[in-house]
């Protein structure tokens, strides 16, 4: 599948590209051997920019408390402002903060995907220096597995689940906003 081309797959997963299933076929095979990081990754990969971004944005959201840092809560803000308007300052705005939450949070990888979507890398005087194509997945792919782990990693399985079913919804057009048991 040349989505997973460039992937950072685990062994397993890779034995589930065999022989070149459909993407939904893929999924589930990776949800049924519950390699939750796998799926986490290809899902990522394959999302649109924004919509990726969004569903980094919905994970880190359930990782803000009331004992947030106010920079990991401004990263978070400055992600969802640009996937609700994608403009150059927005994105700008979005790397500025990204930094000043550091990267030990979800928001502040749900915030470098949103400045990995396009544009430059290149302070804003100098010459262009574009993303990669797939580092907003790994930002993203990085966002959703924080949101899982940090916070009661106890909880860790559900959480991927319930994270993968939000971004299963982005992907069929819904806005991510499942429902959640409790």
């Amino acid at each position: 599948m040349a989505i997973c081309q460039d992937i950072q797959l685990e062994p397993e997963a890779l034995k589930c590209l065999d022989p070149d299933p459909e993407p939904v076929q893929f999924l589930n095979a990776l949800l049924a051997k519950q390699l939750f990081p796998d799926a986490v990754r290809f899902l990522a990969r394959a999302l649109p920019k924004r919509e990726a971004t969004w569903w980094a944005c919905l994970c880190a959201r359930s990782a803000i408390d009331s004992a947030s840092k106010p920079e990991v809560v401004k990263a978070l803000e400055a992600a969802e402002q640009w996937v609700y308007k994608p403009t150059e300052p927005n994105r700008r705005l979005a790397n500025s903060a990204a930094h000043a939450a550091s990267f030990e949070n979800a928001a502040a990888w749900a915030a470098m995907a949103a400045f990995w979507s396009d544009g430059s890398m290149a302070p804003e005087d100098a010459p262009s220096v574009p993303p990669a194509d797939n580092l907003t997945s790994k930002a993203v792919a990085g966002a959703v597995m924080l949101a899982a782990v940090l916070i009661q990693p106890e909880k860790a399985k559900d959480k991927y689940l319930f994270f993968i079913a939000e971004g299963i919804d982005i992907a069929n057009g819904g806005n991510g906003r499942v429902w959640q048991p409790t």
